[in-house]
């Protein structure tokens, strides 16, 4: 249930270009097109990524009449939250309504997507949604269920750090939100170009996660062209019990996706990371955590343990605590790092596998 709730102000227009999300070099381009000089695209690049403005009014180094022909043609793309739900843990979960591509096009139809911001002492990571829906169908996963309606562009992304009440103090940020950030390749590329850039938001790669299920071979253009941390979707050693959670699995196999993760240096700044979600009596022995750790063997790598937050229509719960405990023993003592990942967010639907981009029942009546 979303606790704040806002006019849905996204019913469909023919749009003008995006702003937000361009490089410097585009902003620059973008100013030239209107008559300006090209040092207005570097305001530009301060204003909306520096500064996180996401108003014209506040552009006050920009003359009203270059902010008039610009206007003209362009919007900034930033667009502010349908709704903010709060958990009792500090957790908050935004929801925001975009158009999704498809075939470069937006859809006419409103999608909504979740973005999760959650506090942790002096640390605020960002959880961002990278598509409305996914392709992955993995069962256990609420997103998955929904299908896929389309990409995010780079724009319905950046808004999800740029229209939250913690944009200024966000430290973090993890791709495993809504969607396959390697199945938006392109787009992310974009995105992380405009977090790490010197006239962007200048963040270190060592902030940003992205988490796969091992899409092929973006995967590997990822490991070769970026420098922020890795985490893969694992859940399962075995691959025909993966495959019966996450049908992904009869086209980027485990195997191919180990070997290739293999060949890249992870002893440095930059970290690979292993989700296992924990399901009672399905992938929670220590059968699992043997082969687990004759998969990982020589690695260096962390494995994340999850607990599932049941959902609906679904055959399995969480494994006791114990198990989970026991598991993670299991793979410290043979020289895996493990750990059991705290669970944020759950009474709001903003845990591991709960996002859903649905508008609660006030919502749609309004």
């Amino acid at each position: 249930m979303y606790l704040q709730i806002y006019e849905n102000t996204c019913k469909f227009v023919r749009v003008k270009e995006k702003l937000l999300g361009k490089t410097l070099r585009e902003l620059q381009e973008a100013a030239v097109s209107c008559g300006l000089k090209p040092f207005v695209g570097k305001q530009l690049a301060d204003w909306l990524y520096a500064k996180r403005v996401g108003s014209w009014d506040r552009m006050n180094n920009i003359s009203k009449d270059s902010k008039a022909r610009l206007q003209e043609r362009y919007e900034l793309g930033t667009s502010a939250p349908a709704g903010i739900a709060e958990s009792s843990d500090g957790t908050r979960k935004y929801l925001f309504g975009v158009h999704p591509l498809k075939g470069g096009e937006p859809q006419e139809s409103v999608s909504y997507v979740e973005a999760v911001m959650i506090p942790d002492d002096d640390r605020r990571t960002l959880c961002v949604s990278s598509q409305a829906g996914c392709k992955m169908g993995c069962k256990f996963c609420m997103t998955g269920r929904q299908g896929w309606h389309g990409d995010l562009d780079a724009a319905d992304i950046l808004n999800q750090f740029l229209s939250i009440d913690e944009a200024s103090a966000l430290t973090n940020t993890v791709f495993m939100g809504m969607g396959e950030p390697l199945d938006n390749y392109g787009t992310l590329c974009r995105v992380i170009e405009v977090l790490t850039a010197d006239w962007g938001f200048a963040w270190s790669p060592k902030r940003i996660t992205v988490s796969t299920i091992g899409v092929m071979p973006a995967l590997e253009h990822y490991l070769q062209e970026q420098k922020c941390h890795l985490a893969v979707s694992l859940h399962n050693p075995f691959p025909d019990e993966r495959a019966q959670m996450m049908p992904a699995q009869k086209a980027f196999a485990e195997g191919e996706i180990l070997r290739l993760i293999k060949r890249f240096d992870f002893s440095g700044q930059r970290r690979v990371s292993f989700e296992y979600t924990m399901f009672d009596g399905f992938n929670d022995d220590l059968r699992h955590a043997d082969a687990l750790i004759r998969m990982l063997r020589g690695l260096e790598c962390r494995v994340n343990l999850i607990r599932f937050h049941k959902i609906p229509d679904f055959p399995y719960g969480c494994s006791p605590a114990a198990r989970m405990e026991a598991f993670r023993d299991r793979l410290n003592n043979n020289g895996i790092t493990c750990t059991i990942r705290s669970s944020r967010g759950e009474d709001i639907l903003a845990a591991c596998g709960m996002l859903a981009g649905k508008l609660s029942s006030r919502q749609q009546q309004d």
